[in-house]
């Protein structure tokens, strides 16, 4: 088994000047960054005091989910010969809150819009969503349903 390990570095910069003393008295701002790649700027969900320009951890769980999909989908279809010219994702996560003040996702849903060249092969191409899904690593590590509703087009 092989394994591969991934570090990233979290900076809060929210701290307006007296640090946590006040539930209210400091931001969420952050800053997600890796040696060499842009810094990403994050906050909580603007539900728990975040700044809603900002990326918020939920969306970048809903974001890891589509892109890894994405990836495993591209890499399914040059397999199997079927050329993919576009391919977009409207993704969407529900997480709900529970009386504890914690929460969880109960499902994502992606909703992948394909162009490929070839129109003989759109069921095909609809059907290796299924395989993306089994090899998406970020799907495989999570407790909550990883849903599909495609649509392929043809160029």
């Amino acid at each position: 088994m092989r394994q591969h390990h991934y570090t990233i570095d979290t900076a809060w910069t929210g701290n307006t000047g007296t640090g946590t003393t006040t539930y209210k008295g400091y931001e969420r701002s952050h800053d997600i960054s890796a040696p060499g790649k842009p810094t990403i700027a994050g906050s909580s969900d603007p539900a728990f005091r975040g700044d809603a320009r900002r990326y918020n951890p939920e969306e970048l769980l809903v974001a890891a989910l589509s892109t890894c999909h994405m990836l495993s989908y591209l890499h399914v279809c040059a397999v199997a010969g079927i050329v993919v010219v576009e391919y977009k994702d409207q993704a969407s996560g529900t997480m709900e809150e529970t009386s504890n003040g914690s929460g969880h996702f109960t499902e994502v849903v992606l909703h992948p819009v394909v162009t490929i060249t070839d129109a003989s092969r759109t069921e095909e191409a609809n059907q290796l969503h299924h395989r993306a899904h089994e090899l998406c690593f970020i799907a495989n590590s999570c407790n909550f349903p990883v849903k599909h509703q495609p649509v392929c087009n043809v160029a």
